[in-house]
């Protein structure tokens, strides 16, 4: 296993499915990305560059795209307490949008890409 999926192993059922469900289709997107580590975060790794960390922190789930200007891309679409510089968060039970989640892995996908 890599860190994510040791990661999601560690967590309560409903954290682990909404996580899970934003790596899933981060990996739709980006099938060759890796698991791998970006900034101490579990994370799916692109081109040797963190693509997409997703961790629970103490009040909610936080998506970490490793880029502002990734998070720029939707942030307009999310009520401002859920934005933050680098990063978006969410409940399990009100999770991101998939086009929301799509929009912003292929932003970060497209900025590695150069």
């Amino acid at each position: 296993m890599g860190t994510v999926d040791d990661y999601l192993a560690s967590l309560e059922p409903a954290d682990r499915a909404a996580i899970s469900h934003v790596y899933d289709l981060a990996r739709e997107l980006v099938p060759e990305a890796e698991q791998g580590v970006g900034y101490g975060m579990p994370a799916l790794v692109y081109r040797g560059k963190p693509l997409l960390s997703v961790m629970r922190a103490k009040k909610h789930i936080g998506l970490y795209p490793f880029s502002p200007d990734a998070v720029s891309v939707v942030a307009d679409e999310l009520p401002p307490a859920d934005v933050a510089k680098g990063t978006l968060r969410f409940q399990p039970e009100a999770p991101l949008r998939d086009d929301l989640v799509r929009a912003l892995v292929a932003a970060r996908k497209a900025q590695i890409e150069g």
